[in-house]
């Protein structure tokens, strides 16, 4: 799938530059073009891709410190600046505009839902949310600027793309070092999508193309993705456990949201050499998936690679139930209800306006 990538905030444009470095070292070719937007210059010196600097005349270029408020204002102010540089790399090849954001933030949270809504009133292509969870460790105000600003994109984008936080940190990892770890976690998965999407010119038996990717993300609401991969035996009579073995952990281990989750749809795509996927293995796992997600709507096929890996990819869309989300949400709306002796005056301007209805 071609697609136009636009980083939102800190975290937004170093998991944009991630993306665009997978994309480019492995030769897919998927990411047309990149840009991070960001109200606080210094996090936009160190990326390699093209960057926009936004709300200068508010804030000097440094950032909005957490107050998503503010981020929603100045991208409201920038809109026109923003769409022409995002419509000049818009080709008639894109499939889709990946919108990556840091839903704790302040220009991610709330820059985002103002740039999906205006990109989905000027284009017919999908817009997608790349939206990563604050880690249970971070504050109460990251926690109910996500919650916010989780809600709001969900209502407005095509898809958004959950990537949890404390899915892939490791015990004992500071937060510094726990997000270069996820950024590339999930750049290995949506660069694998992305391509996966492209097709394979029928080299692959069961090709996987664009459309199956959007047709699994068209329900909408909450996506999550996931991918593991085992050491392939040499038959692929030997590899129906092991291609079974692949997706089991994808879902239940290597997913971007933690807990169990079910799903309206989902899209399975298995990697490695077309001579060892078993044909046998990739149907029994796909009925798994099925039982697993609750989806009777489960696509799939193929993505070669000269990996001595059987790979699985997951992607499940239409998000029904999530451990994670509803756990994310109970503790947002008790640091709505509950601000420290310490909160900032942002922080201040939740006091009395919890996360109703969620």
């Amino acid at each position: 799938m071609k697609t136009v990538l636009v980083g939102v905030g800190q975290a937004g444009g170093k998991l944009a530059d991630r993306l665009v470095t997978f994309d480019r070292q492995r030769g897919y070719g998927s990411v047309q073009h990149a840009l991070a937007i960001n109200s606080a210059k210094p996090d936009l010196t160190s990326l390699a891709i093209d960057t926009a600097l936004i709300g200068q005349a508010r804030v000097k270029g440094h950032g909005v410190g957490g107050d998503n408020e503010l981020g929603a204002e100045i991208m409201e102010a920038a809109l026109p600046e923003v769409q022409q540089k995002i419509g000049n790399r818009i080709t008639t090849q894109a499939e889709s505009i990946i919108l990556s954001t840091g839903l704790g933030g302040g220009t991610g949270s709330g820059g985002t839902p103002v740039l999906a809504r205006r990109l989905k009133e000027i284009y017919d292509i999908p817009v997608y949310v790349l939206g990563i969870l604050p880690s249970t460790e971070e504050s109460n105000l990251a926690q109910v600027n996500a919650g916010r600003s989780l809600k709001t994109i969900t209502d407005i984008a095509d898809a958004t793309l959950v990537i949890d936080n404390d899915a892939w940190k490791s015990t004992g990892e500071s937060l510094t070092e726990g997000y270069e770890q996820i950024n590339r976690e999930i750049a290995k998965r949506i660069g694998l999508l992305l391509a996966a999407g492209e097709g394979t010119d029928g080299v692959a038996e069961s090709v996987v193309d664009s459309s199956e990717v959007i047709n699994t993300l068209r329900t909408g609401g909450i996506a999550a993705i996931g991918y593991n991969q085992v050491p392939a035996a040499d038959s692929t009579e030997e590899n129906i456990n092991t291609v079974m073995t692949a997706t089991r952990s994808a879902l239940l281990s290597g997913l971007s949201l933690t807990g169990e989750t079910t799903a309206e749809s989902a899209l399975l795509v298995i990697t490695g050499k077309p001579d060892r996927i078993s044909r046998k293995g990739v149907e029994k796992s796909r009925r798994w998936l099925e039982d697993e997600t609750g989806s009777m709507q489960v696509r799939g096929g193929d993505f070669p690679t000269e990996n001595d890996h059987i790979g699985a990819l997951v992607v499940v869309g239409g998000v029904q139930s999530s451990d994670r989300i509803e756990a994310f949400f109970e503790r947002a709306n008790e640091a709505a209800a509950a601000p420290t002796e310490t909160e900032s005056d942002s922080e201040k301007m939740f006091q009395n306006d919890q996360l109703e209805g969620i």
